[in-house]
């Protein structure tokens, strides 16, 4: 389970907070997002670049903001105003859009869960929700914005990310760009060799079994962990570049033996993306998928530095508005098709939603960078503390449900929310 760096010590938090809004609003970093908690985002035509100072700093402001985004009193803001927290690097839309028809609207419905009975709207304030999507047959059912958030408002979507990659993998191996998933990594980033990486081919890359000694926890404090460490240098400081810490790395399984869930393994194939097609993740991106599918708003990368030095979050770093996610869960349901045309190859979307157990029997287990939490053959995109992209094959449905779930242990609102998801699924 993913760890926050959220603080136990809550005396004094409001003050705390209270400081770090003056600093950000004196230092304009927020703008008018920080004058009104209540103003939603709006659309983005050119995300805003973090403001520097003389010496090449993060203004300690933001830094301070940043190692708290994930905290509970603030979440369900930073996680719709990532463009004013963060570098990033645009992704345009261009092009006719991929319209979405209304179908008949689809009545939530109350559900079980522990024994207990829950309205719809329950459900809704029970797992943090900001926004919900429903689509059966290729049309919308049901649309609902929450906390000051509509149509136009572009969510983090954390580890979704990480699924997005893998399309965009796929694709570059349909163009030739990638000549083949059983390359070893260093063929195209030799920066891996004689590393942990070293060795490790871009499949078990894809299924979180490169044997890198590397433990999705967020620990901060006095002994931070190494993934703590990452983030403090790259994502808070902008110090250091996130995939560069890979070659640090040490090796604790044989390459394709053991599953283990790694935002640097998904880095590695952003930069493997950067080599083999020579391009920068966010114009590959836009390029291949986001233009060519017909996406109605611009989206953008988290970014690790500036333009030049920094790279696009490939593995936890994507922001889009709600409609976006679901035409990205629309298009896996549909084979690879989007926009009356096929961008991601029909196979790839097979085997990337291929479920390879996480234990010999197991009902449960991953793909190319997608989850299988059931044994009704549905497949997940999840990113941290609550984001979803669920695609249901057996009844053509597609929700997709971004979330404000509080840092800490969130496996029982997982699980309601995954309950929840399953009870729509089958209606």
């Amino acid at each position: 389970m993913i760890k926050s760096h959220a603080c136990d010590k809550r005396s004094g938090l409001a003050h705390i907070r209270l400081a770090l809004w003056v600093k950000v609003r004196r230092a304009s970093v927020f703008g008018a997002v920080a004058s009104s908690l209540t103003l939603a985002v709006p659309a983005v035509a050119e995300p805003a670049v973090a403001t520097y100072l003389a010496n090449g700093e993060v203004p300690a402001a933001v830094q301070e903001l940043r190692r708290h985004m994930l905290d509970s009193d603030i979440n369900v803001l930073t996680f719709r105003s990532m463009d004013k927290i963060f570098e990033t690097r645009l992704v345009p839309r261009a092009g006719p859009v991929w319209q979405l028809d209304r179908g008949e609207t689809l009545i939530l419905p109350s559900y079980e869960f522990n024994g207990r009975t829950f309205a719809s709207e329950q459900f809704f304030e029970r797992t943090f929700t900001n926004a919900l999507l429903v689509i059966r047959n290729g049309k919308i059912v049901s649309e609902t914005y929450r906390n000051n958030t509509d149509a136009s408002t572009h969510f983090i979507s954390f580890s979704m990310a990480k699924s997005l990659t893998s399309i965009l993998v796929g694709i570059a191996v349909e163009q030739g760009s990638i000549e083949s998933i059983e390359d070893f990594a260093a063929k195209y980033v030799p920066e891996l060799k004689s590393s942990a990486y070293d060795g490790v081919t871009i499949r078990q890359l894809l299924e979180m079994r490169s044997g890198v000694d590397y433990e999705e926890r967020y620990d901060f404090g006095a002994n931070p962990s190494a993934a703590a460490q990452v983030f403090e240098k790259t994502l808070v400081q902008n110090r250091q570049r996130f995939v560069e810490m890979a070659p640090q790395l040490k090796r604790k399984n044989a390459p394709g033996t053991v599953f283990n869930y790694s935002t640097m393994d998904t880095a590695i194939l952003g930069w493997i993306l950067e080599r083999a097609t020579n391009k920068p993740l966010a114009a590959f991106m836009s390029e291949t998928l986001w233009q060519p599918a017909g996406m109605e708003s611009n989206g953008f990368w988290i970014a690790d530095g500036p333009p030049g030095v920094g790279r696009e979050l490939s593995g936890m770093g994507y922001n889009a508005v709600l409609r976006d996610f679901g035409r990205i869960g629309q298009m896996m349901l549909d084979q690879g098709k989007a926009n009356g045309r096929q961008i991601v190859p029909a196979q790839w979307v097979k085997l990337s939603t291929t479920m390879k157990p996480f234990t010999p029997g197991a009902t449960t287990g991953y793909g190319f960078q997608w989850w299988h939490r059931d044994s009704t053959g549905a497949y997940v995109a999840i990113g941290l503390q609550g984001q979803y992209i669920y695609v249901q094959p057996a009844t053509k449905t597609v929700i997709v449900k971004l979330s404000y779930f509080p840092p800490k242990d969130n496996s029982a609102v997982s699980e309601e929310t995954l309950t929840y998801m399953q009870l729509i699924s089958k209606l």
